[in-house]
């Protein structure tokens, strides 16, 4: 799974004790909803998180009182620290009731880190959309200080159980990291996602809206984001396709090694074999693929995600092929550690997968992003269908890159009408009006 030519020794290490699950979906595009969809245990389309919202997710009705994953664990004896990115990174979502200690603080998730002059790309995109060198050494990254807390944490000794969160916010943009990263990757040598000239042309103007859009698309927003060129064909235009490639490699390198750290302070600690330890990241990402970069789709690229699950016990070293989303770690670490089971929420545990990792397992996933566009994948389709009753189906036996729309051919209605049935009932409004990333 993931990009073949990232240099991820610790993650490489981490799936040798692990089960690594190969077609985990995050239940959103964007990382707000798709964090609040997990710790919370309860979808986007019943809380009404859909998209980042400037005003924070407990303002959910839903979720005013809502125990989330970490405040569970509080409120059964252990002690509960985290570091980093976990809820969102605005002061509002951390949710300092979820937690005993915070770093940097428990309103605070991350140090800045943006650019003192950007952009250092020279493309003047969105703010977040850039990448090169960063002016700070190794030791003053964010995520290097936010692997040094948590390893602090690891050696300290316990009186209760510690339930510990790790949140590293790269590969996120902007793509700054130290020199010696980006010299790791030899421009030559990077390779370039497939792309077809002629992918959008099987799909309508809401789908094309996804694809080309300028920035960040509110999908509550009516305006045509798409009518243009979008972010990735400026990118392609200005001749920076694969220095920015190699600068998202480079990213994931700096944050694979802040893992390394981390893994070590575990594998260091008596009683690591006891310790469960589970790997995630909130989304996935385009690189070009589709004409599209960055997430905010409903395309393969942008929900799926990396899932790994190391416990004791159970499998290790092997992968699972079977669909399951990012939500169903709440419930699975629940039963791992053997507290009592919740009945309020919208997933299932993985322990039956941790076991057998072939096991059946006959659970299509769900993915939102915004109220009325879904997507369902189940071990051969995707299914799609916008709020305007566009639809788009993907045959991944056959198309893996989701390069033939196989909606209104001869059968798909039967496929569709299958994954359909997988829709939310009824969906919630959203929570405040989303802002929207106007066009610079």
């Amino acid at each position: 799974m993931g990009f073949a030519a990232a240099k991820t020794p610790n993650l490489d290490r981490l799936a040798a004790r692990a089960v690594t699950f190969t077609n985990a979906y995050a239940m959103s595009p964007w990382c707000q909803p798709s964090r609040t969809a997990l710790l919370t245990g309860l979808r986007p389309s019943t809380t009404g998180v859909y998209t980042h919202y400037d005003s924070g997710w407990r303002n959910s009705p839903v979720l005013r009182e809502r125990v989330t994953l970490p405040q569970y664990f509080r409120n059964h004896g252990y002690v509960v620290v985290g570091a980093g990115k976990i809820f969102h990174h605005s002061r509002e979502d951390q949710d300092p009731p979820s937690w005993d200690r915070y770093w940097p603080s428990q309103t605070q998730c991350m140090l800045p880190h943006g650019a003192a002059k950007p952009p250092l790309n020279g493309l003047n995109l969105r703010p977040t959309v850039d990448w090169g060198p960063s002016w700070k050494a190794k030791h003053e990254m964010p995520d290097w200080k936010v692997a040094d807390f948590i390893v602090e944490e690891l050696v300290k000794p316990q009186d209760r159980p510690l339930f510990l969160a790790c949140g590293f916010y790269l590969p996120h943009l902007p793509w700054y990291v130290p020199q010696e990263y980006l010299d790791r990757y030899s421009l030559d040598d990077i390779p370039l996602p497939p792309l077809l000239e002629s992918d959008l042309d099987d799909i309508g103007a809401y789908g094309k809206r996804f694809a080309l859009g300028e920035g960040m698309m509110d999908p509550e927003d009516p305006q045509d984001y798409g009518s243009g060129k979008g972010i990735f064909e400026k990118i392609r235009a200005a001749g920076q396709w694969r220095l920015a490639v190699r600068a998202y490699l480079a990213s994931i390198s700096f944050a694979d090694d802040c893992l390394g750290r981390v893994l070590d302070a575990i594998e260091n600690r008596p009683g690591d074999r006891s310790t469960i330890v589970c790997l995630w990241s909130d989304n996935g990402f385009h690189l070009g693929e589709k004409h599209h970069w960055e997430k905010v789709s409903l395309w393969e690229e942008a929900t799926r995600t990396v899932l790994m699950v190391s416990a004791p016990g159970l499998r290790q070293g092997v992968s699972s092929r079977r669909v399951v989303n990012l939500m169903d770690l709440h419930p699975t670490l629940i039963q791992l550690s053997g507290l009592p089971p919740r009945t309020d929420l919208e997933c299932r545990s993985l322990v039956p997968l941790l076991r057998d990792p072939g096991a059946d397992w006959d659970y299509p996933t769900l993915m939102t992003h915004g109220r009325g566009n879904h997507a369902v994948r189940d071990e051969q389709y995707r299914y799609i269908r916008y709020r305007n009753g566009e639809e788009e189906l993907y045959d991944h036996a056959t198309d893996p890159n989701e390069w033939t729309n196989l909606a209104g051919t001869p059968g798909a209605a039967v496929v569709m009408n299958r994954l359909r049935s997988y829709f939310p009932r009824t969906e919630a409004a959203p929570v405040v009006k989303e802002f929207s990333w106007k066009k610079r």
